[in-house]
């Protein structure tokens, strides 16, 4: 199904279907009438007045007026001068949600863009011409300036793309595509590179993915909670609404739903009965309380993100009602950086915990009579290892996600002598993001190879319905381990796994 854009209803799912099941775009009739009105009051206002990007230079250099003669050749400085990234190439799908987000921003009429300008960067999307744009160099004030400077290159023709699976310069990535490169007109190649595109387009994809890991946290902690025959009652509806936190009650809804039908999940009554009464860790009766705070931040970043989809974000902005063109700093990423934060907060909190029922599943001191470290036999404890190593890696991924969760909207490096004397890092919240998601899919992994080695010990029959599901889903990929053997490559191909939704959504 066509993706319309028009600056104002582009959603993550959107995001999502274009950049990574390569849904094609196209232009509302409305939103191009609106672009061409924008750029028709641009042209007139340039035309007797000084307007900063189109007839003056750029950042420090801004109290300086350039020539009519010379505005094209300032456009395209601009774009080669600025194309100053490095280090690895981001993704396709992060590249295509880039490219997205640039045109629907452009598409509300408030840049001063030519709709052929536009129309390219739309032809780009469905024709699969992807820049190739360095993952660094971006500080998130201006916008992502380098990011959005690489892809830029690619519609005049220059740079690197990719295109059917080969890496060529742009011009040759244009013309397989039968596109034309674009001849930048005054102020366009400030109104494509003056935007947060790099880090909302990061952004928009790692909320997906972090609702998808969230999910898959709970499922692998249900799972563990049966097979360490756990207490269910921690999931009362009434415990939760007496802390009515809204994602709180969703994840003891969802953990209640999840145990359903489990032999191995025990009341605390039951306990009482058979004289084993105790109360749970942390790690597995704090489920809610930590999933549901992961949650509601999850659930803000995205408020925050679709916000930010359909924004005007570059400078200056032309106001066709008023036929007034105003400078300001909605290109600055402090909202992005923010949010990107919280999000590296929260999945990094959910891998803590996840590391820390691996643990208990692995400790025979912990784990209420399993197998030390799940060795298949105990005939064979000390001669094998079984899944100790796994809680190692477990540790150093929750570890780096610790580090990597300091907060990078914090920082600043003035650039631009001193004129841009505050920056976001949006795009450095971004890269770590995407390493901290990264790393939460090993863990969870990790963690339901172990649970599933321990149902075999507890009795698979004993497993609820969406245990038994998880179980079968791990089984599918992962054989019973009956000796030791290379786990990296169990653990590589269940994370693998945890990028799809691989089990339905229990009821």
């Amino acid at each position: 199904m066509t993706v319309l854009l028009d600056g104002a209803s582009l959603t993550i799912d959107d995001v999502v279907r274009v950049s990574r099941q390569h849904e094609p775009v196209a232009l509302r009739e409305e939103a191009r009438r609106q672009v061409a009105k924008c750029r028709e009051v641009l042209e007139e206002l340039a035309g007797s007045q000084v307007i900063y990007g189109v007839n003056t230079g750029f950042g420090a250099l801004s109290n300086i007026t350039i020539s009519s003669s010379d505005l094209e050749d300032l456009q395209l400085n601009l774009i080669r001068s600025h194309a100053a990234g490095v280090g690895s190439p981001l993704g396709t799908d992060v590249t295509r949600a880039i490219m997205l987000l640039r045109a629907n921003t452009l598409a509300k009429g408030m840049s001063g863009v030519r709709v052929r300008t536009l129309e390219t960067l739309v032809k780009m999307i469905n024709g699969r011409v992807h820049p190739i744009i360095p993952e660094k160099g971006s500080v998130g004030a201006s916008g992502d300036l380098a990011p959005l400077a690489h892809l830029a290159l690619v519609m005049i023709g220059e740079g690197s793309a990719e295109h059917g699976g080969r890496t060529m310069n742009g011009s040759e990535a244009l013309k397989a595509a039968s596109i034309e490169p674009v001849r930048l007109a005054a102020k366009e190649g400030l109104a494509l590179i003056n935007g947060t595109q790099m880090m909302t387009a990061v952004g928009a994809l790692m909320i997906h993915d972090a609702k998808r890991l969230v999910d898959y946290a709970e499922r692998s902690g249900a799972m563990t909670l049966e097979v360490l025959e756990g207490l269910a009652e921690a999931f009362d509806e009434r415990l939760h609404q007496a802390r009515p936190h809204q994602g709180q009650i969703r994840s003891a809804s969802r953990m209640s739903r999840l145990l359903r039908g489990s032999k191995l999940a025990s009341s605390g009554e039951e306990r009482i009965h058979r004289g084993l009464y105790r109360q749970d860790p942390y790690s597995l009766r704090c489920i809610p309380q930590v999933m549901g705070a992961a949650r509601d931040a999850i659930e803000y970043a995205s408020r925050v993100i679709e916000v930010e989809l359909n924004s005007a974000n570059d400078n200056p902005l032309v106001f066709t009602e008023d036929e007034a063109i105003l400078s300001g700093g909605n290109f600055h990423g402090q909202p992005i950086a923010i949010v990107l934060d919280l999000l590296a907060i929260a999945l990094a909190t959910v891998g803590n915990l996840s590391e820390r029922r691996i643990t208990r599943l692995l400790d025979p001191k912990l784990s209420s009579g399993l197998p030390a470290f799940l060795v298949p036999s105990s005939e064979r404890a000390g001669l094998s290892s079984g899944l100790m190593p796994s809680q190692y890696s477990a540790a150093a991924l929750a570890s780096e996600n610790k580090i990597l969760a300091h907060p990078a909207s914090v920082d600043s490096v003035p650039t631009s002598a001193d004129f841009e004397d505050f920056v976001s890092m949006g795009p450095a919240a971004a890269l770590k993001l995407m390493r901290i998601a990264d790393n939460l899919r090993f863990i969870l992994a990790i963690e339901f190879l172990c649970a599933a080695e321990a149902a075999e010990a507890r009795g698979v029959e004993n497993l609820g319905h969406a245990s038994n599901e998880a179980y079968e889903l791990v089984r599918k990929l992962v054989p019973r381990l009956h000796e030791d053997r290379e786990i990296s490559t169990d653990i590589v191909s269940l994370a693998s796994v945890l990028r799809e939704d691989a089990l339905p959504e229990v009821r």
